[in-house]
């Protein structure tokens, strides 16, 4: 395991894919999105380094895109929207480059507290980053919540890509119409056509941005792949199981917190996580009957977190009753979230 906050492991290699198709209506500056990896040394390169937000509405792909890119999975995904809710770094290389992708929070038209943070922190993530992706999943239309995201672009001064996730699953007129439709709203540097999901058209993406991160040091260790402490990717994992077992509004009504983490003698880790949630029926819900389903939860994040810190793990779960902590500015900070103000 190691001993900084961020996940370190053996650089995967770059998953080789085919180009995607490529709207020939979009931008290509200099043949940008065409260009190879470079394929001279990368030692008797200039290094380049530069942050990448990836935004979209809720379930385009986003946190599934930043893992492809990276090699490794740092980042939950989940069949349901709002996954993911605080900002997400995961780190990858390419010859010469060092990539901090940045994965955002889903962008929609929030209703409570803690939907306004995360819409909040999303776009905080994009006015930070040096380029700016905008994922959009390709079976869909450019529907509401992608023309306000196209709106709001217009603000950000920073190079912008275009994404069209999920092209397995969506007809080529579909893709140009789409991608027409989108350039046509706002300008972008270029456009790439990927799946996410099988690599197809990520290798291309991967160079593109490797050639137009800004110059300068790397700002992690090359074998540095997320900079998100373990104590919290661990508590993400076991929420990522929670989502999947859970239905209806259940999943967003709770969160989770790794309350204590140690090392044992030997080198195991003993860890202790707490699912609060706002009501003593939820609490049942979670547990189970019997105690079954919070079992069941528990053995599948211990497989995970125990592959991720190379050693044997020891997790408890605690399901605790908080009324409210969707209020509590301290549940914010931990998650990495702005309080905001109440509307």
């Amino acid at each position: 395991m190691s001993k900084r906050s961020g996940r370190r492991q053996p650089r995967p290699q770059a998953p080789q894919a085919n180009q995607a198709p490529q709207a020939n209506h979009a931008p290509q500056p200099d043949a940008a999105a065409q260009t190879q990896a470079p394929t001279q040394d990368a030692s008797q390169q200039a290094s380049r380094c530069g942050f990448i937000a990836l935004i979209g509405a809720p379930n385009v792909g986003k946190s599934t895109l930043v893992n492809a890119l990276v090699g490794a999975k740092v980042a939950i995904v989940t069949h349901k929207v709002q996954t993911t809710r605080a900002l997400l770094r995961g780190i990858a290389v390419a010859g010469p480059a060092q990539l901090v992708l940045i994965d955002t929070p889903g962008i929609f038209a929030p209703r409570r507290r803690l939907e306004r943070a995360m819409v909040a922190t999303a776009w905080s993530g994009a006015h930070d980053a040096d380029v700016i992706c905008l994922l959009i999943d390709a079976r869909r239309s450019l529907d509401q919540e992608a023309e306000t995201i196209l709106g709001r672009l217009t603000e950000v001064r920073q190079p912008k890509l275009l994404i069209l996730n999920k092209i397995d699953l969506t007809a080529r007129p579909k893709l140009l119409e789409l991608a027409a439709a989108a350039n046509a709203r706002q300008k972008f540097d270029a456009t790439f056509m990927i799946s996410a999901l099988t690599g197809d058209g990520v290798a291309d993406l991967k160079a593109w941005l490797a050639d137009h991160v800004p110059a300068g040091p790397w700002h992690y260790p090359e074998d540095e792949i997320s900079d998100a402490p373990l104590r919290s990717l661990a508590a993400e994992i076991t929420r990522e199981k929670l989502f999947l077992r859970l239905h209806e509004e259940l999943p967003y009504q709770l969160t989770v917190e790794t309350e204590q983490w140690k090392t044992l003698r030997g080198g195991a880790v003993r860890i202790e996580q707490t699912i609060y949630v706002e009501r003593e029926s939820q609490r049942k819900i979670v547990l189970g009957k019997g105690g079954q389903g919070i079992k069941a939860i528990g053995a599948e994040a211990r497989r995970e977190i125990a592959e991720i810190v190379e050693a044997p793990v020891h997790l408890f779960l605690f399901v605790k009753v908080r009324e409210g902590w969707a209020d509590d500015p301290e549940r914010y900070r931990g998650m990495g979230l702005e309080f905001g103000k109440d509307e």
